[in-house]
Formats: structure tokens, sequence, C-alpha cells
């Protein structure tokens, strides 16, 4: 994880020094490093790295709105990418002595929110949609050469939300969500009684598929969304429910490499809590406990990764961002809040601006 040490090797010894004031004094009191994608009072968008006590210690603005970011220690850059289906992607520099790289989706091609870097920095994956064919791409850049697209692979599904690296540093998984979506209809969903999500493992480096697992038929509108890994390698995952608003399948799961794949039973109180939507998933620093959030249903859970039961059930208005800060995890919401659970002793704090759907602890 990035602590504050790791954060200014990375970012270069020039960093620091590159900093006002009141941005070195806030990086001296944080230890922990976090992003995320943020809507300003006036309406703009951007993005923010801040520490654990809350401190903002630098902001990058954002052509329109952000979703998620990913970091890379050995890049030494971070990338935020745009809200499906959003059609850019911003490479930053932590330190700000680089001026940031503006991305643009090839043609026929859109952003799903969500990316990863290898494991030396070498190469972005992210997901994207080929969406005249309905089918869901990794787009593979080089960023040795300017961030340049130089491929693609398929995500062997539609509609791919989240990518995660797996422990292996060699396998690619990919939430497939089974909604297809295209440009000229915004986030209209357009195959709601066709829908096949499913959870694929790629060879990052051949593309080729290493396994694919998907839930019972029944469940074909249980779109899979959000993931973390265990302790343990296994992959759970958040859903969003597109059938009937009298339903209220179970939401949380886990899939491994081995091909198991399973929904946990969650309380009945706490399943219709979450209103059929899991907008975020996260793991704990130790991968003991697993987190999710509903900004649907203003709820956050926190979940035995063990036991696959609930050990805390808390209210956040619209929250949503989940990360871990080493005792428990941090959670942000789209009111401004940011709050610690389970065992975080951060202190709930507001902010002039608003947060988006995810937190990343960086590193």
């Amino acid at each position: 994880m990035w602590q504050r040490r790791a954060f200014l090797k990375a970012a270069g010894v020039g960093f620091a020094a590159s900093l006002l004031p009141q941005q070195l004094m806030a990086l001296e009191r944080n230890e922990l490093v976090f992003a995320s994608s943020v809507q300003t009072k006036a309406g703009g968008y951007g993005a923010v790295l801040m520490g654990e006590r809350g401190d903002v210690i630098t902001t990058l603005a954002l052509p329109d709105r952000g979703h998620d970011i990913t970091v890379s220690i050995e890049a030494g850059r971070g990338v935020v990418f745009a809200r499906q289906p959003g059609t850019f992607a911003v490479v930053f520099d932590p330190a700000g002595k680089e001026a940031p790289i503006t991305l643009t989706s090839p043609e026929g091609r859109h952003f799903y929110g969500h990316g990863v870097f290898s494991p030396d920095g070498r190469w972005l994956y992210a997901t994207e949609s080929d969406f005249e064919a309905a089918k869901g791409v990794i787009g593979v850049y080089d960023t040795r050469a300017g961030y340049q697209r130089i491929s693609e692979f398929p995500t062997y599904g539609t509609g791919p939300h989240e990518l995660l690296l797996m422990p292996d540093g060699k396998t690619l998984v990919i939430a497939n969500g089974g909604i297809e979506t295209h440009p000229d209809y915004g986030r209209t969903e357009l195959n709601l009684d066709t829908m096949d999500p499913s959870v694929a493992f790629v060879d990052r480096t051949s593309g080729e598929l290493v396994g694919q697992l998907r839930l019972d038929a029944g469940l074909h509108q249980l779109s899979i969304r959000h993931m973390a890994i265990d302790a343990r390698s296994r992959v759970w995952f958040g859903c969003q429910f597109r059938g009937s608003a009298s339903a209220s399948p179970q939401l949380v799961g886990y899939a491994t490499m081995d091909g198991e794949i399973k929904l946990i039973e969650l309380p009945s109180v706490t399943l219709l809590d979450l209103r059929n939507y899991v907008g975020s998933v996260a793991a704990s620093s130790d991968g003991s406990t697993i987190a999710v959030s509903s900004p649907e249903g203003d709820l956050l859970v926190a979940i035995d990764a063990e036991g696959k039961r609930p050990v805390l059930v808390e209210t956040l208005r619209n929250g949503c961002g989940l990360a871990p800060d080493g005792a428990g995890f941090v959670a942000s919401s789209g009111e401004g809040e940011l709050i610690g659970i389970a065992g975080s002793r951060e202190e709930r704090q507001q902010f002039d601006f608003s947060f988006d759907n995810h937190m990343l602890r960086v590193g």
C-alpha cells in the first residue's frame, strides 16, 4: 500500500518541494494517501489526493465526470477514467511536475470507468465497449510510449465494468455486467431481457480466456459490477439487479479460479435495505473483511470473508466509495462526507465537494 514514504518515493524527490506550504503540511500530517473523483459545488469535475485525516494534498481538473482511479508505484502515475459511456481517461503525475495526458477512446469504443496497471507499470488495461458489436474489450496501453493504445482483447462478455489483477500477476479478472449500452442512447440499458453477466479470468499477456463463471440462468438480470480480492484469492463481487422491482435476490458473492461461484446469504432486512444495488466493493488490508456499499439504500455492510456473514451494518446517506485504511475502512459519500467503519479510527468529516462512487487507497 502507498503509505506516505512510498508515495514520496514514487512521486520523486522534488514532489515535497513543489507543494505549497499548506499542501506540504497536509502531507506531513497524514500517513496514508487516498484518491477519489469528485464534483465541486460549482458543478465542475476533478479528482483529489488526500490523507486519512481528510487533508487535501493535491487536486486534478477533469473535463467531465470521473469514475474510478488506478495508480502504479512502478509507473509513478495515476489514471482517472471517465464514467461510462465516457470517452476520456486522464493520466496524471502525483507530483504535478508533468502535465496530465488525456487519452481518448478510439472510434467505436468507450470506457467503462475502470482500469489496472501491470505489476511492473509497463501496461495499462482498461475496460471498454465495442458498442456496435455489443462486446466488451480490454484496451491495452503502453505506458512507455506515451500511453499509446497498442492492442485490445475480448472480455468474453458484454458491458465489462471493473477489472482487477489477480495475485499471480498474470491473470485479469473482469466483471462482465451483461448490459448492452450505446453512446447514441446515453446510459440506457438496451438488453435487459437477454442479459448475460459473468466473471471472466483472462491471461493479460495473450488475451486468452482462462475461465468464465456464471450464476444460475434464473439470475441473468443480476449484473455483476464491482469486485475485491480476499486473503484466499477469492474474488468477491457486488451486483445490481435489473429485474422486477418486487424481487430481491442476493447481491454479494464470490468466485474462484478453481471454478466456484456462489452468492452468500445476507439477512433479509439487510438485503432489502441494499435496494437491489451494490455500488462498491473493497477488501480490508489483511483480506479478512469485505465491505460493500449501496448509495441507493444509504447502506454500508462489512462481511467476515471466512464466515460469509455481516459483522457491521451502518448507514451513510448516498455512501458508495470504500477503501481500507489499515484498521478498517473509510467510506465516502455523494454528500461530501467521509467516515470510518469496521474498526477504522477515522472521524466523520464534511467536505465542500461531492465524492464520486469509488475511493482508492493509493497503492
